[in-house]
């Protein structure tokens, strides 16, 4: 159990991580915001309590990997690994989407702490499950995650991968899935329902667990009892609100791909406190 202090901490650390995708949004002009500032709760626990790594030495072969296969939420990543000291913060001003930056609008391996490159959705996730079956070719410990996004699930590729994880039985493999309904055109149930998830996870020989993505308690609970079933997968439903801790942002569609304007910024700094931009 998370204790009241352990939690406030990891609240007000989660806090700053979102006011820097803001603020790498709002300064670029450009970026999926909606989507980076929900994941953000379970991605910052994951790497402030589980995930093991050396952000001195970013290729330690004992490592645990996490790829963010839905690459487009990478504001987020970039916050946290630049809180984690895999490099210099201010690096985060050089944002943009554009050829020739390390911080661009999907990741790529270039930048110390990405493991994928990744964009093209459905494709980390099998990436993922790559680098858990070299892991017991090879008897290492480490586990892998992929951070899937619920539209994501949508492609074929998906399931596939998930069939070939359970039938290696893969349980250093964690699938986390943020279900926040939403993606870039509509709710997801309206592009393409995928409903039961769990149920369809579970029939492909998956362990499930339903959470709450902004619930600490939840979350750590979560990542704290994987493998769920010896010899199985795991796979963690989150539910998330897009655009988390962005008022104006919360559970809108048209936030997917969307950043705050002047105006729009200097009035969530007001109520957030975001600073300069400088």
């Amino acid at each position: 159990m998370l204790t009241a202090e352990e939690m406030k901490q990891l609240q007000k650390e989660a806090a700053e991580v979102r006011k820097e995708a803001i603020k790498m949004a709002t300064r670029a002009g450009t970026g999926h915001l909606g989507p980076a500032l929900g994941i953000t709760d379970v991605m910052w626990i994951l790497y402030s309590r589980y995930l093991k790594f050396d952000p001195k030495n970013p290729s330690w072969p004992e490592r645990d990997r996490l790829i963010l296969s839905k690459g487009h939420s990478c504001l987020a990543l970039y916050a946290t690994l630049a809180k984690k000291g895999f490099f210099d913060e201010q690096l985060q001003k050089t944002y943009c989407r554009k050829l020739g930056t390390k911080l661009g609008g999907h990741p790529e391996r270039d930048l110390p702490g990405v493991e994928a490159n990744t964009g093209s959705l459905g494709h980390g996730f099998n990436i993922g499950i790559g680098m858990a079956l070299a892991a017991k070719a090879d008897h290492k410990n480490y586990k892998v995650y992929t951070i899937l996004g619920d539209g994501e699930t949508q492609e074929g590729s998906i399931w596939e991968g998930a069939m070939s994880a359970a039938h290696y039985k893969l349980d250093n493999m964690v699938a986390i899935v943020d279900r926040n309904n939403l993606q870039v055109s509509n709710y997801v149930d309206q592009v393409m329902n995928i409903d039961p998830l769990a149920d369809k996870w579970s029939s492909f020989g998956w362990g499930v667990r339903e959470i709450d993505g902004h619930d600490y308690q939840q979350i750590d609970d979560a990542l704290g009892a994987v493998p769920f079933i010896p010899g199985k997968p795991s796979v963690i439903i989150a539910k998330i609100i897009k655009g988390k801790g962005l008022p104006i942002a919360e559970n809108k569609v048209e936030w997917h791909h969307k950043v705050p304007n002047a105006e729009e910024y200097q009035e969530m700094d007001k109520l957030l406190g975001l600073g300069s931009l400088d």
